[in-house]
């Protein structure tokens, strides 16, 4: 149990440190560095959505596809379905998009980041779960802890804008802060269904593979190729890629 919670934690402290970044860095983040930091994130959240979750969830499917395919698709899906319908601000963009909304920069900059942070919260407490089902704790300690790295610098790619924009330090990290508290909210109720998810694991697994490949897809990616200093992404894309695929295999 200690491990679980420990495990829940984890990336909500990873987002909390990236948030501090704002205490010790300048008002905006260089651009050499946030690129880099993206294309990290990136690799991070791949690695972790094809060796944590997909392949585990073809093995407990007893090497059937279909259930990955059908839990990917429907994890694309979701996020897509939030994306269009809540205003919020893309990572790095200065406009918002989705529907017309009064909210300010800073409360749809928020819900973007909530929409990054429910599939990661989702993937954590399903892997904690499959343990019943043949996955080790350390494979699920795996996916908290890359997730908990890959939330870093998303915190610190958060929290430093809003004070560029006139938040004040502690407002701009607790702000950054909250954003990540959907994670172990997330985690928690997949693991309070886990009695009844049965069938379903190989399905959920996919699903948040899915909604975290959405999330490269859709945000990190495009933002860190945009511009100048793309081989800086390109790079911290590899490392990010291999830490997590690193640590998935040492200790899964």
């Amino acid at each position: 149990m200690p491990a679980i919670i420990i495990g829940i934690l984890l990336p909500l402290l990873g987002t909390m440190l990236g948030s501090a970044f704002v205490f010790f860095m300048r008002k905006e983040i260089p651009d050499r560095l946030q690129k880099t930091l993206l294309g990290f994130a990136s690799g991070v959240m791949m690695a972790a959505a094809v060796w944590s979750l997909l392949i585990p969830s073809i093995e407990m499917a007893s090497h059937r596809v279909l259930p990955a395919a059908v839990g990917f698709l429907a994890g694309m899906g979701f996020l897509l379905l939030i994306d269009e319908l809540t205003p919020h601000l893309h990572l790095g963009a200065q406009k918002s998009e989705g529907p017309r909304s009064k909210l300010s920069r800073t409360a749809m900059l928020a819900l973007a980041v909530t929409i990054h942070n429910l599939p990661e919260g989702m993937a954590v407490g399903v892997v904690f779960a499959g343990e019943t089902h043949g996955l080790t704790l350390s494979a699920a300690l795996a996916v908290s802890i890359g997730i908990a790295i890959q939330n870093i610098p998303e915190g610190a790619i958060i929290s430093m804008p809003m004070h560029a924009e006139g938040n004040s330090r502690w407002k701009s990290f607790l702000i950054g802060s909250l954003s990540g508290v959907v994670e172990p909210i997330g985690s928690v109720a997949i693991l309070l269904l886990a009695s009844a998810l049965g069938v379903a694991l190989p399905y959920l697994l996919a699903f948040a593979a899915g909604a975290m490949m959405y999330v490269v897809v859709e945000e990190l990616i495009p933002e860190a190729a945009e511009g100048r200093h793309t081989n800086l992404s390109t790079i911290g894309f590899a490392i990010g890629f291999v830490l997590m695929m690193t640590m998935d295999v040492l200790l899964g």
